[in-house]
């Protein structure tokens, strides 16, 4: 059984652009424009984000996976937490599911430190330029893409992803 989490892309490459600057081993580029189109043509740590997201759902009929998105997540813990349940035919009691809730929010888990690995060496990270766990929003990309990037991000990823059967949320307010 496999659990599958995605995330929308754009804010995939937002994290990604930031994360490039906390961990050392990682590239740091200081132009989101370069950043962005190495993001889309695969050219970045892990390789495409395309690629894995329609690898894993090609595999679909192959493995036993249930598929979610972090932005589902986001918007109603809970209910995705009793669709891994009733997947993994894990029975919880409604405390447990409780407590699986309160310790799995984006908040939480930003302040422990197996999550957020705040313990890294300082060789590894720059503690100076960011965390691990940054915000965990749903959206944040509006806050650093310009109009023209994200329609040239839309023009690109609009072919590439319409054989997915997942529709992503771009924004906290948008619908599931």
């Amino acid at each position: 059984q496999v659990v599958y989490v995605s995330r929308n892309p754009k804010d995939v490459l937002v994290s990604y652009y930031h994360f490039s600057k906390y961990m050392k081993t990682v590239e740091d580029i200081p132009d989101f424009n370069l950043v962005m189109d190495r993001f889309l043509a695969g050219k970045v740590v892990a390789s495409s984000w395309l690629d894995h997201v329609s690898g894993w759902y090609s595999h679909a009929e192959d493995f036993n996976i249930l598929f979610l998105t972090y932005e589902e997540m986001k918007k109603d813990l809970r209910s995705a937490v009793l669709k891994i349940c009733n997947f993994l035919e894990k029975k919880l009691s409604e405390e447990e599911v409780d407590s699986v809730v309160r310790q799995a929010t984006f908040e939480n888990m930003k302040k422990d430190p197996r999550a957020n690995y705040e313990n890294l060496p300082d060789d590894m990270v720059a503690k100076d330029k960011g965390s691990f766990l940054r915000k965990g929003t749903v959206g944040d990309w509006k806050n650093t893409m310009t109009v023209a990037q994200n329609e040239r991000f839309d023009k690109v990823l609009k072919e590439k992803m319409k054989s997915l059967p997942v529709k992503y949320i771009w924004d906290i307010n948008d619908e599931i």
